[in-house]
């Protein structure tokens, strides 16, 4: 999707109350009005994302496309265009405002921030803690799951990134989340002591925060690792082994096909989204328990003398004996 400048809409574009009265939701109903956005398409499907504003043109390659002709009616109408192209236009979705928003780092992609919405059982009144938060497109996710009364912390080592981030969020939620705090530093060392229901670790190098998380998880609480590399997948799931406080670590990566339908024309579509990142996630255990001794052993040679990183309980040297 492309995009118009990425100005600044206001903290409160909507005009709806500030305050407990709103939702945070981030979804606007009712007639278009001036600096929110809306989505345009035209017949090949192709979109772009308008700031609108009273007596704006949006510009394309089949003529102008006035901002009056959308202000003040509802979403879901279609604009011609000066050259007699016709444009749906719609409010965007959680998922299209996060693929297009202004970035500062790479974006937690709709696909996966579902799954760990969904897998880290995400739920209203959660206190969640959260590392990096890049540009905010995973803090727009969790703090809509965590509703009005959930407190969302999220650490950014770079305070250019948590800028963004916060502005990012302000502007699709419509003002400030009441739950949600930007720290600008190192989970691993300024994580503090207040308990938390689930941490989420966005970084190059989460096995790094796992003995902090650990310290602060609720039993029963979970930790979602989401990693780029399978360097960083073995790295991780043995740290949160050779932690001992945590279940078996599983991993996951997500990959999303589109189809396309048409009389009996039914096939896959060329495009789809396939490997962004590596979803890793354990739960906390009680305090002083440890976790159970597995029965499958270790492949013959994960633990060889080519292998120099954390080793489970148990694991000294090559399972095989070589």
């Amino acid at each position: 999707m492309t995009q118009t400048s990425p100005t600044e809409a206001s903290p409160n574009p909507t005009g709806e109350p500030e305050g407990p009265t709103r939702d945070l939701s981030g979804v606007r109903r009712g007639p278009l009005i001036a600096g929110e956005r809306v989505t345009i398409t035209d017949p090949k499907g192709r979109r772009h994302s308008i700031l609108l504003a009273e007596g704006a043109t949006f510009h394309t390659a089949k003529g102008a496309i006035s901002h009056d002709d959308l202000l003040g009616g509802p979403e879901g109408v279609v604009v011609t265009s000066v050259g007699g192209t016709k444009y749906l236009a719609l409010r965007p979705l959680m998922s299209d405002y996060t693929v297009s928003m202004p970035r500062g780092a790479a974006v937690v992609y709709p696909k996966d921030a579902a799954q760990i919405v969904m897998g880290c059982d995400i739920f209203p009144g959660a206190r969640v803690v959260e590392a990096g938060v890049g540009s905010g497109a995973l803090s727009i996710a969790l703090l809509r799951a965590i509703g009005p009364t959930g407190r969302l912390l999220s650490y950014e080592r770079r305070a250019d990134f948590a800028e963004i981030a916060e502005r990012n969020v302000d502007n699709f939620l419509g003002g400030r989340h009441p739950g949600w705090e930007v720290r600008v530093g190192d989970l691993a060392t300024d994580l503090g002591e207040d308990a938390v229901d689930r941490v989420v670790l966005d970084m190059l190098a989460p096995w790094e925060c796992i003995e902090a998380v650990g310290g602060v998880l609720e039993p029963g609480g979970l930790v979602c690792c989401y990693v780029a590399t399978t360097t960083q997948l073995g790295r991780t799931m043995d740290t949160i082994r050779a932690h001992t406080g945590f279940t078996e670590p599983t991993a996951a990566e997500h990959i999303v096909r589109d189809w396309h339908a048409e009389g009996l024309a039914i096939r896959p579509n060329h495009a789809g989204i396939g490997h962004t990142g590596f979803l890793v996630t354990a739960r906390r255990l009680a305090p002083g328990v440890v976790t159970p001794a597995r029965k499958r052993r270790p492949s013959p040679g994960a633990y060889g003398p080519d292998y120099h990183g954390p080793r489970p309980p148990g694991v000294v040297s090559d399972p095989a004996g070589e």
